[in-house]
C-alpha cells in the first residue's frame, strides 16, 4: 500500500537556478539542475550533511553535524508575485533570494506537508522538508537593485517563501518540466 498520494497538482519549473559555494545568497539562472545524493556539485547547500545553523539553534548548538534537509529551495511563482506586489515591486527575482527552483501550479505551495515528494519526468525525487521561513539576507540582495525596498521581504514573504528540499532520488530537472506532487496519506497532527 503506498504511502504517498499522488495528486492532481503538477509544478511547471519556470526558473532553475545555481548559488556557488562560499559566495553569498545571491546565485544565477541555469537552464537545468544536475541532482545527487548530495544536492548539486559546487552549491551552496550541497552535501548530505551540513552544520546546524540558527534555525536548530533549540535543538543542537550551532555547528553541529546534521543531515542536509536543505539542499535546495523551491518557491512557487504565484507566491513570488504576491511578495513582489506586498513589496510595491513589479517583481522579485529568485536569484536574489538564492532559490534553486520557482514552480507554476501548486497552491498554496509554502505549506506543501513536509515529506511530500516532487517528481520529475526522469524519476528525479525531492522530498520536502519544510517551510523555508523568510530572513533578512534576500532583503540585502533586492536592496542592491532596488535601494530602500530590502527591508520591506521579510514581512511581504512571511507564508510565502517557499520549501525547502533534499534528493531522494538523484536525476536531473529543467525549465519546463513538470514536477508530480505526492502526499503523505494520513491525518493532519490533531493534539
Amino acid at each position: 500500500m503506498p504511502v504517498l498520494l499522488e495528486t492532481e497538482f503538477k509544478g511547471e519549473v519556470v526558473w532553475a537556478g545555481e548559488t556557488a559555494a562560499d559566495t553569498g545568497i545571491a546565485g544565477s539562472a541555469v537552464g537545468a539542475l544536475t541532482l545527487g545524493f548530495h544536492g548539486m556539485n559546487g552549491e551552496r547547500h550541497q552535501g548530505e550533511n551540513r552544520a546546524s545553523c540558527v534555525r536548530m539553534r533549540n535543538l543542537y548548538p550551532e555547528g553541529t553535524t546534521i543531515r542536509n534537509v536543505r539542499q535546495l529551495s523551491i518557491l512557487s511563482e504565484e507566491e513570488l508575485a504576491l511578495i513582489a506586489a506586498d513589496m510595491g515591486l513589479e517583481q522579485v527575482d529568485p536569484a536574489a533570494l538564492g532559490a534553486n527552483l520557482v514552480l507554476r501550479g501548486i497552491p498554496d505551495f509554502t505549506f506543501v506537508p513536509p515529506s511530500s515528494r516532487l517528481q520529475g519526468p526522469d524519476g528525479a525525487t525531492l522530498t520536502v522538508d519544510m517551510e523555508n521561513r523568510p530572513c533578512i539576507f534576500p532583503g540585502r540582495e533586492i536592496d542592491k537593485d532596488h535601494a530602500g525596498f530590502g527591508p520591506k521581504f521579510k514581512p511581504a514573504a512571511r507564508g510565502r517563501r517557499g520549501i525547502t528540499a533534499w534528493v531522494e532520488r538523484p536525476g536531473q530537472v529543467k525549465i519546463g518540466d513538470s514536477l508530480q506532487l505526492f502526499v503523505p496519506d494520513q491525518r493532519a497532527w490533531a493534539p
